[in-house]
């Protein structure tokens, strides 16, 4: 049995459907679709916005300066709300249906700070093969697979954010797992600073204790695009980043046995 796993797909679905073989299974961790790819500056927020007022917002963000980068979102926007939310919903429905078609027909899929978790989830449901697997355990060739999605509240108010009770629930209704797999990492420094960004993404806490007092075999994630360090171990864990698929366009394997 061919196990794959995939985070942060930022809408390249023409290269998940080639990484993946036919009748392989996916674990896919969440960031589905592209508003933003800041390396080479494109997605959704570009083609509605322009390139340079994407780019203003960006530095602001960088900065630290999150109120004012969604003022000057919200003067770009000024007079056209509703013409831009609509063409933004396009948009997102246009990158989840090409997504969503590119899936293998069993998936376990959780999401991440950028996906829309209603409208996702409606994908899920129209799409037999697939099983939305936040919170959830599964034996997937003679394993037991634990799935927890989301990410921590940061200034930044995306839609794929969670509250810390919210993620601690879900870890806590996994039980003990072989394998865990997250959308972001346990709040191990190293694991967490993205060397391009130069700075920490927020990781969890509550990841970590499981880590450390279930002791899975290995722990899968993604978020961090270009990580400090890509594998190690915490404590008895392999931890490894399964991500940044938009850039790599590679698969992981993952060996059974």
């Amino acid at each position: 049995m061919a196990i794959y796993v995939v985070s942060d797909v930022h809408g390249a679905a023409d290269e998940l459907s080639g990484a993946v073989p036919e009748g392989s299974t996916l674990l896919l961790l969440g960031d589905l679709i592209n508003f933003i790819d800041y390396l080479s500056m494109t997605g959704i927020l570009v083609d509605v916005f322009s390139a340079e007022a994407v780019s203003r917002v960006v530095r602001l963000r960088t900065e630290g300066r999150f109120e004012e980068a969604r003022e000057a979102m919200r003067a770009r926007a000024e007079g056209h709300e509703d013409e831009i939310q609509q063409e933004l919903g396009r948009r997102v429905r246009e990158q989840y249906d090409k997504v969503f078609a590119a899936l293998r027909d069993d998936t376990y899929l959780i999401l991440g700070n950028v996906d829309k978790p209603a409208l996702a989830r409606t994908y899920m449901e129209a799409h037999g093969g697939i099983h939305d697997a936040d919170g959830k355990a599964f034996e997937i060739g003679g394993q037991r697979f634990g799935f927890v999605g989301g990410a921590l509240p940061t200034p930044l108010h995306v839609a794929g954010e969670v509250t810390e009770e919210q993620m601690r629930a879900s870890i806590g209704a996994l039980g003990e797992v072989d394998v865990l797999c997250s959308h972001i990492p346990p709040a191990v420094p190293e694991l967490c600073f993205d060397t391009v960004a130069r700075r920490a993404e927020r990781g969890s806490r509550d990841l970590l204790e499981y880590l450390l007092d279930v002791k899975p075999a290995r722990h899968y994630f993604g978020h961090v695009h270009q990580p400090l360090v890509s594998s190690m171990y915490v404590g008895e864990t392999l931890c490894i980043n399964a991500g940044h698929f938009r850039k790599t366009a590679r698969a992981f394997l993952h060996h059974v046995g």
